[in-house]
């Protein structure tokens, strides 16, 4: 496991309910339009003195800003609390949340045990219906607090929406720096909401397309050595960078399989771009396109069975998906413009893609089969969707215009859910481009 990121959860246990066994109501539906953001009360984790009151503050806020930026909740400010920590410790009282409009709340307590673990409890609560509806305790290491704080927001995403949360993750991206004509482009990681932030690679060499395998252990990339391209794999946790192979010609957009024993690319030769996947345990190559025209930007669907990519076969750069050993090409894609950067989503029932029509780039979804395409996002320059693990947010890039001398513009990710009104910057210390978003963390 990691051990930068790893949560050493001891143990996990249910905290009985002190009200009757019924069970709650309150629901939010995510898969209609826009949704009205439910309040929420988060109440300060209780901890007598020290670092379990520091760390009890800390991990409310943590939680409270990973359910806000869904875009579902609507955290009421603590300021407004009637009710202290402490005093919710044995039983709320449901009418003084009730009189803030709380809908729901949620109140923990966190305690350093005398081996020097943290005791980290917290309980989810129906004010309406007066009753628990989830009720935990962990023990961990007192630096892992912010990790069992988004663990907690997963929990409490999950019991509301009926869906996984995806807080508990990752994201790595190519950091930017320096002038458009001596750009500097390193890899980077952080957690989903910035924190954790940390370089990867130094710079010397140009990155992109960073991926993530299913495991979260390793990346897979892209990267100019010497001014030749070379597919890399980098493992976060050793720090180990091994050259996937020389190929000749261009590389592009490396991707691992679902099961993290293969990586599909494309591979250009005398100006001809074809798909061809990778054996990891054996390093053998195997071509599956053979067309004159471009094929790239190869995506595995979850079960591992599909691919879809983007050809300009048929004139126009389109979508295409095949039978992961090459055979059963056909088209998806009839829309206006064109359509690039395909990415299956881990749910299996959607395809994310950029499209480019009359020079304005969009992010949009569409099914497995071409049809239901919704747009999501436009501006100048959106591109590189990658997707939550729970299938319901993307993250993307986007770049604002500079002016005629190359300066004043930025490159910045962002995020959206898939009804499109949940648009959100994500914060990192450099420009930034081409977001992979991991799976939930082991």
């Amino acid at each position: 496991m990691n051990r930068f990121f790893a949560a050493v959860l001891a143990a996990v246990f249910a905290l009985a309910a002190t009200l009757g066994d019924a069970r709650a109501e309150l629901r939010i539906d995510i898969t209609r339009g826009n949704v009205e953001p439910m309040p929420i009360a988060i109440t300060p984790f209780f901890g007598k003195e020290g670092q379990a009151q520091t760390v009890g503050r800390d991990m409310a806020s943590v939680i409270s800003a990973d359910l806000e930026r869904s875009g579902l909740f609507k955290p009421i400010d603590p300021r407004a609390f009637i009710q202290g920590p402490d005093a919710v410790q044995t039983q709320p009282r449901f009418p003084d949340w009730r009189a803030l409009n709380a809908q729901a709340l949620v109140t923990g307590a966190a305690e350093v045990q005398t081996d020097g673990r943290l005791k980290i409890e917290f309980r989810l609560w129906d004010v309406i219906g007066e009753q628990q509806m989830v009720g935990l305790a962990y023990f961990t290491v007192p630096q892992n607090w912010r990790r069992v704080a988004h663990i907690i927001a997963d929990q409490i995403y999950k019991r509301i929406t009926g869906e996984d949360g995806y807080f508990d993750t990752r994201v790595v991206y190519v950091s930017e720096t320096g002038p458009a004509n001596r750009r500097i482009k390193r890899l980077a990681i952080m957690d989903q909401d910035g924190a954790n932030h940390r370089f990867l690679t130094d710079g010397s060499a140009l990155v992109l397309t960073p991926r993530f395998s299913p495991t979260t252990q390793d990346i897979t990339y892209l990267s100019y050595f010497n001014n030749q391209p070379r597919v890399y794999i980098f493992n976060i946790d050793t720090g180990q960078q091994d050259v996937l192979g020389d190929f000749p010609g261009m590389t592009f957009a490396p991707r691992f399989s679902p099961d993290g024993n293969s990586v599909v690319m494309s591979l250009s030769t005398d100006g001809n771009a074809e798909i061809y996947s990778m054996d990891l345990r054996t390093r053998l190559v195997k071509r599956l396109t053979n067309h004159p025209s471009i094929d790239t930007s190869p995506s595995y669907s979850p079960d591992g069975r599909q691919v879809v990519f983007n050809s300009d076969r048929g004139g126009a750069q389109q979508l295409y998906v095949m039978d992961a050993d090459g055979r059963d090409v056909r088209r998806i894609s009839f829309g206006k413009g064109r359509y690039a950067t395909p990415v299956w989503s881990p749910r299996g029932d959607l395809i994310a893609f950029t499209k480019i029509l009359e020079g304005t780039f969009y992010i949009g979804v569409m099914k497995t089969d071409g049809s239901g395409e919704r747009l999501l996002s436009q501006s100048f320059l959106d591109e590189g969707p990658t997707w939550a693990p729970n299938g319901r947010v993307l993250m993307f890039f986007r770049q604002t215009p500079g002016g005629a001398d190359g300066k004043g513009g930025s490159t910045r990710l962002h995020s959206i859910d898939l009804t499109g009104y949940n648009l959100r910057e994500v914060v990192t210390p450099t420009e930034a481009s081409d977001p992979a978003w991991s799976p939930l963390i082991p």
